[in-house]
């Protein structure tokens, strides 16, 4: 895992379905991430409250948007953006990355938080 791949809103793109697939790989939220020949537009990512890489350096943090993301992020798929942004506060980024890999990673891929099928390491 990379500290490139983790989102400014906390979501570790290196677990989305979308980074994992074969074809037409999403190269990341932070990578400037581009659809159909246009750069995404995340009202998060774009965000000009925010101070620094991640959304915990935004004073409003967490603010409404960011909170209604990780609602249906624990909802849906048992992972809280918030959380891992604390974490990242309070611990650093390598910790935060050694912690997601021993999470999701094993002898047998990457568990894809999305669809929860396993994805080889090789990407």
């Amino acid at each position: 895992m990379k500290p490139s791949l983790i989102a400014p809103c906390g979501m570790n793109c290196g677990l989305c379905c979308a980074y994992l697939r074969e074809k037409n790989k999403c190269p990341g939220c932070s990578s400037g991430r581009v659809v159909n020949s246009r750069c995404i537009k995340c009202s998060i990512k774009l965000c000009k409250e925010r101070k620094g890489e991640y959304c915990f350096s935004c004073d409003k943090f967490p603010c409404d948007r960011l909170k209604r993301l990780d609602k249906r992020y624990q909802e849906k798929y048992g992972m809280s953006e918030i959380a891992n942004l604390k974490i990242i506060k309070e611990k650093g980024i390598e910790f935060f990355l050694k912690q997601e890999e021993e999470r999701w990673v094993n002898s047998e891929g990457i568990l894809c938080v999305h669809d929860k099928k396993r994805y080889s390491e090789k990407q």
